[in-house]
């Protein structure tokens, strides 16, 4: 039996030379490619609830934290985003502020909606316990006060 010849020192140095520089031209392709897919999908995720505001001439931003309850035109109640029937909402609002000192809630429903809902909504919180009921509103510019 022949054995292989074994390669001699000299031409394992010359064989095995390591690159001595990363290409990084792939890793920047694919950066590039993931940062247009970010900045094409970012506006979507970002859509929030579409509510048409009453306005007022006052300003109603939130000062205090609270929890926020949008209330659209069809009567879907989003509590921290997903859509909730209304008869789930005085169990959700009861979980929520459970074991919370501050009970603040900022209503901000559509312009369309029936008063009688809006109030029912209100109600609710209240019955819970809660000691803020505050509607958000959309400002009014006004451009000449003096007229």
């Amino acid at each position: 039996m022949v054995l292989p010849k074994l390669p001699s020192i000299r031409s394992k140095r010359e064989i095995g030379t390591s690159l001595s520089e990363i290409n990084v031209t792939p890793f920047i392709d694919v950066m590039l490619v993931l940062l247009v897919i970010f900045m094409v999908t970012a506006p979507m995720m970002q859509s929030g609830i579409g509510v048409n505001l009453p306005r007022a001439e006052t300003d109603t931003a939130p000062a205090d934290p609270g929890l926020r309850l949008t209330v659209d035109k069809d009567k879907y109640i989003y509590f921290e985003n997903s859509a909730i029937n209304i008869n789930l909402l005085e169990s959700r609002l009861l979980n929520y502020f459970s074991g919370r000192s501050k009970k603040i809630v900022y209503l901000q429903a559509d312009r369309e909606l029936p008063y009688g809902f809006v109030v029912e909504i209100m109600d609710i919180a209240t019955k819970i316990g809660v000691e803020t009921v505050a509607l958000i509103t959309e400002p009014i510019e006004i451009k000449d006060k003096d007229r």
